[in-house]
């Protein structure tokens, strides 16, 4: 790891340190010394993404920035003692934003919220209120409506379910967008141990993704970037499962999970009598077997360090079942927009057209993007808490693990969500300031000449906050 990394991070966790009282770490929710378990496991592990191309390494990166301590400290703080903010601090940082907003890289369409989230004053706001098109920064959303309807130890099941006579069995999908092939051989290791003890060894299979409703296919249509959206799907129906981002997906990511399930059941000596057929599982059927994801708090964390757009689908319907609304692109709109009006969010102008960000006719404010992080830094909102832990870390993980030089101020202080479509660039999260406060921010800006351009200026934003 280059040195100047080293010696940033032991300046930042100091500085982050002075924000500290004694026992700010021991928040309620579910940490390990104050830091997520599952943060450090997706972020030291590079698993399988499924985001839109951000144009990173496939290259091992250094290891992950241990900022979320500081992070989850300045939360637990106690806000009521928090001093007020030097009003020339605030000038001054006006004046710096507002320069750096002028960049022609930014297009002609710039807003930008910064609130110190203590106290929830805005330190800084251009357009603040105005819907925006957020591209990925949407997924911010996605994880605060998920966490609010299911809360963080949620699982979601892929099951085995066989009828009653014993000769159909029925591979059931839950709508786990991570699941893999080795969690598929699994399921299919406890499914033959039962159909054995059943004397079952030969079967009808079918597969039965009932649990989605409307159109497979996003509106972008065929695209590396998502699989068809369905409640049953391997390694993201990723023809290469050892493949990340932007690539070839099957066109029937349903069949195919059920066709490798198929061989898998007969390599551990479960005859398939028929081809894996598409149906209904028979309500006298019963479950026999089944997996689980890790906890929601995983896959939201997952979603957005590596801007996994099936993975944000896929909570976005979990959200809608879990809200009694269609398992479908509009019902899922549907239920983030209602899990946020319950969080008493500054909705207006905010549409929700899918849960990943790929639709341009979604829109959001800066000022409901911190909000929203402001929410999830409530110490009486445990449960929102991996949406800021699991932001990409500048210059060390995720969508952020290729932004940021070493030599720059903001290279493992800055944690943000990124968001890129063609014309569109965004970028929303946090930062301990030098005096230990913990800032959220948001800039989005539209018909931006091209993403080498709009990133950059967009990271110097976020730059300028950690002075």
């Amino acid at each position: 790891m280059p040195v100047v990394k080293t010696w940033q991070l032991a300046a930042g966790a100091a500085v982050m340190g002075l924000a500290v009282a004694a026992g700010a770490v021991a928040v309620a929710g579910p940490w390990d010394s104050g830091q997520r378990k599952a943060e450090k496991e997706w972020a030291a592990a590079r698993s399988t993404a499924g985001g839109e191309d951000h144009r990173r390494s496939d290259a091992r990166g250094p290891a992950p920035a241990p900022s979320a301590a500081g992070v989850l400290a300045a939360i637990g703080a106690d806000r009521s003692s928090a001093a007020p903010v030097d009003g020339k601090a605030v000038a001054g940082l006006g004046k710096e934003l507002g320069a750096l907003l002028r960049d022609p890289g930014l297009g002609p369409l710039r807003t930008a919220s910064v609130v110190d989230v203590s106290t929830g004053r805005q330190l800084y706001g251009q357009g603040a209120a105005n819907p925006m098109t957020p591209a990925s920064t949407i997924k911010i959303a996605t994880a605060v409506a998920a966490l609010t309807a299911l809360g963080p130890d949620h699982r979601i099941p892929t099951t085995a379910v066989l009828s009653a006579d014993a000769r159909e069995l029925t591979l059931v999908g839950g709508g786990d967008a991570s699941l893999d092939r080795t969690a598929l051989g699994t399921l299919a290791d406890r499914t033959a141990d039962v159909l054995r003890e059943r004397s079952a060894t030969a079967v009808r299979l079918t597969y039965d993704t009932s649990l989605y409703r409307g159109k497979v296919r996003h509106r972008i249509g065929e695209n590396g970037n998502l699989a068809p959206v369905t409640a049953l799907m391997v390694d993201q129906g990723r023809k290469d499962p050892t493949a990340t981002g932007d690539s070839d997906r099957v066109a029937d990511p349903a069949g195919a999970a059920a066709r490798s399930f198929e061989q898998l059941l007969e390599a551990r000596g479960i005859s398939v009598i028929t081809k894996p057929a598409a149906t209904r599982a028979p309500r006298s059927a019963k479950p026999i077997a089944r997996v689980v994801s890790v906890p929601l708090s995983a896959l939201v964390e997952r979603m957005l360090t590596e801007s996994d757009n099936d993975l944000a689908e896929a909570l976005a319907r979990q959200t809608a079942i879990a809200s009694r609304q269609e398992a479908s692109f509009a019902g899922a709109g549907r239920a983030v927009q209602q899990r946020l009006v319950g969080l008493g969010l500054p909705l207006k102008g905010a549409r929700f057209t899918d849960g990943s960000g790929l639709d341009r006719g979604a829109r959001l404010s800066a000022r409901l993007l911190t909000s929203l992080l402001t929410r999830a830094a409530d110490p009486t909102k445990p449960e929102l808490r991996p949406v800021l832990t699991g932001l990409p870390v500048a210059g060390f993980s995720g969508t952020l693990e290729s932004r940021y030089s070493d030599a720059s101020p903001a290279t493992g202080l800055v944690r943000a969500k990124t968001g890129t479509l063609t014309g569109v660039s965004s970028l929303s999260g946090t930062v301990v300031s030098p005096d230990g406060r913990l800032l959220a921010f948001a800039f989005l800006a539209g018909k931006t000449p091209s993403r080498d351009e709009a990133q950059p200026a967009l990271d110097r934003l976020a730059a300028a906050l950690v002075a």
